[in-house]
């Protein structure tokens, strides 16, 4: 869909517009940021330019997954059976050089993480024996591979343990340490333009007239560019007057992706649209069927002298809320995907209302709230705010309550889909 079919609205369901934008990650996606090889710590957040591997097989020995007697499982078939205790094998520690094999009537006493030596194939768990001196009685039987994890069970030598396009967090920080990368490879981040517009926008460390609000939009968006990988980029604001916006846009667009907050509505001040057509701006839709956050624009502009080459960019809704909710649905999608991130669905889990809901049908809404109950049995509340420019009543909120459109209300105890917020 050209700029020149695009109509002065062209609205589309919310499903419809996370497909067409999922669309566009794969064709962005494509294209392969530089790689940057950084410490392993340095990586958390990145997303990984190269296959972690394992340098070994995991685990490298047979290892005892309980504390207790590692044996010969055929020399429990009759009980009780009593066993010659023949020596203790410690976490780390190593058998005699010349160990050979464990015989039948000998067990080894064992700790969890040891290495499980040569002829046992179980263990015992401690707790299902009694000892004297050197000699263990067996209390019950175990069979062949109990309580015992084989050697390259986890992974053989030089299998993929993480793979590209891995965002890196914590657990990919132990197996990447497990398997000695000491270092990795990772995709530079992706710079992110931010350009707020309005004359009612000023930077924070102003004080604003009454008519006035400060730049809010421009550090929510940073925060959450920064926590889908991405480099925030802040441009200046840019006031209601086209030639000054466009530089702005043009500035922004030198980005590997441009994020306008504001003037995106159809006020006479709303400049955001026009100028962007004169640009010879692509029109992917220009509204999604969802509150807060309808006016929403996403389309590309072609980089010049580069054929099939395009900016993406998203003209979000000025309203905090509508801003956040509107790149968390769709604008994190397309800079995980510039980042060289593997795409993710949207997760959206299940809770049940605590209290009913009432809503107009027609919108696909995403309420702010709060998750409760145990972990067996969550619970969902809305939060109690005044409209998409409550930024208090959103930073009380820890997910978003996901309601269908097709209904107008929705009874206490019903369950509902949520989308944790970070």
């Amino acid at each position: 869909m050209t700029s020149a079919t695009v109509t002065a609205e062209t609205i589309l369901p919310f499903e419809q517009a996370r497909e067409l934008v999922s669309e566009h990650c794969e064709r962005a996606g494509k294209l392969v940021p530089a790689v940057e090889s950084v410490p392993l710590l340095h990586a958390v957040g990145r997303v990984l330019a190269e296959a972690v591997r394992a340098d070994r097989d995991l685990p490298p020995f047979p290892r005892a997954t309980r504390d207790g007697y590692a044996l010969r499982s055929s020399d429990l078939e009759r009980l009780p059976a009593e066993l010659e205790v023949v020596g203790q094998i410690r976490a780390g520690g190593t058998l005699p050089s010349d160990f050979g094999s464990l015989a039948s009537g000998q067990t080894f006493s064992i700790m969890t993480g040891a290495a499980v030596p040569a002829g046992a194939d179980a263990v015992l768990m401690v707790e299902h024996s009694e000892r004297a001196g050197n000699r263990m009685r067996a209390l019950r039987r175990v069979s062949a591979g109990e309580n015992v994890v084989p050697r390259g069970s986890e992974a053989k030598s030089g299998a993929t343990l993480i793979e590209r396009g891995t965002i890196v967090s914590y657990p990919q920080v132990g197996l990447a340490a497990a398997a000695g990368a000491a270092s990795v490879a990772v995709f530079r981040k992706p710079r992110i333009a931010i350009l707020p517009t309005g004359d009612e926008v000023v930077a924070i460390t102003q004080q604003p007239a009454q008519n006035q609000i400060r730049n809010s939009n421009s550090f929510s968006l940073a925060a959450q560019v920064a926590l889908a990988g991405g480099e925030p980029l802040q441009l200046s604001i840019a006031p209601d007057e086209p030639q000054r916006l466009r530089e702005l846009i043009l500035e922004g667009l030198e980005a590997d992706l441009l994020l306008l907050s504001g003037g995106v509505s159809a006020g006479e001040f709303d400049y955001v649209e026009g100028v962007l057509r004169e640009i010879h701006a692509e029109f992917l839709f220009t509204g999604v069927q969802i509150q807060p956050g309808k006016p929403l624009i996403f389309g590309r502009v072609p980089k010049p002298g580069l054929p099939e080459r395009f900016t993406y960019f998203f003209g979000l809704p000025g309203n905090p809320i509508s801003t956040m909710v509107t790149f968390e649905l769709f604008a994190k999608m397309l800079v995980r995907a510039v980042a060289g991130a593997c795409a993710l669905p949207l997760h959206a889990p299940g809770a049940r209302l605590v209290a009913p809901v009432r809503v107009k049908s027609g919108l696909t809404r995403f309420l702010p709230a709060r998750l409760a109950g145990e972990w067996n049995s969550p619970q969902v509340e809305p939060v109690r705010w005044q409209g998409s420019g409550d930024l208090a009543a959103f930073a009380k909120a820890d997910c978003l309550l996901v309601v269908p459109p097709d209904r107008e209300e929705f009874a206490a105890g019903e369950m509902m889909c949520v989308i944790p917020l970070c």
